[in-house]
């Protein structure tokens, strides 16, 4: 049955500046049973952004207000019936601990053309970040004060 669609919410992979990450390698974190992976049956995003800016779906969607249960994605825990989820590859410093905004120009510039696009499409979707639901640094910027600087 589908729900409502009510967040865009923004991750980083948590993955070291610099470090490019395949969807191979995100399918082989969340999929493979541990200590490989999580185990889970569905990746954690529906999209994600890689450090050339290029976007690459990873979940295939019907890109309406609705998530069926064929879309959904393992992003916050207890949330991802109401959520699509899109990450950008980095998030944390090149000692692999520290968070860090490590986007690039490419994918700063890519995140800020498909959040604008999904919010004209979907405007009373919050777009949010994961740290406004967990409590981890991810995505590793403040979403609410980028989402004012690109004019939303």
């Amino acid at each position: 049955m589908s729900k409502k669609l009510q967040y865009l919410v923004i991750h980083c992979t948590a993955t070291p500046e610099g470090r490019e990450i395949t969807s191979a390698d995100i399918r082989r974190m969340h999929c493979s049973a541990p200590p490989v992976g999580r185990g889970w049956s569905q990746v954690g995003y529906t999209d994600m952004i890689h450090i050339n800016g290029t976007v690459e779906r990873l979940v295939k969607n019907n890109d309406d207000a609705f998530v069926d249960g064929w879309e959904i994605t393992n992003g916050v825990e207890g949330m991802n019936s109401v959520c699509r989820h899109i990450v950008y590859v980095g998030g944390v410093a090149r000692d692999g601990r520290t968070a860090k905004d490590t986007r690039t120009l490419a994918q700063s510039e890519a995140l800020k053309t498909f959040v604008k696009k999904f919010h004209a499409k979907f405007p009373d979707v919050k777009i949010v970040g994961h740290n406004q639901f967990s409590n981890k640094a991810c995505p590793s910027f403040d979403v609410p004060k980028w989402l004012t600087s690109i004019g939303i």
